[in-house]
């Protein structure tokens, strides 16, 4: 059996926190992941596998609910 990966949108923004967080791990902490400018969180959701959707989809509310669930994702592995 294949195994494969769904593409990821915008609006799966648990999927690309979860996705950020296998990326960084613990390089980036609460307070570091809420300092972290959209210029730059955007460019890093670009580049990851299997995210399909384009710079021109992207928002303001994209971007603060991916960080906050980025900042969830992480609390949730601090055990």
């Amino acid at each position: 059996m294949t195994h494969f990966e769904l593409p990821i949108h915008w609006n799966d923004h648990e999927d690309i926190a979860m996705a950020l967080y296998e990326k960084f791990g613990n390089e980036f902490d609460e307070a570091k992941i809420y300092r972290i400018r959209f210029t730059d969180l955007l460019e890093w959701v670009l580049t990851l596998p299997n995210f399909v959707g384009t710079r021109e989809q992207a928002n303001e509310g994209h971007l603060e609910q991916i960080q906050a669930k980025w900042v969830y994702e992480w609390r949730d592995n601090q055990n």
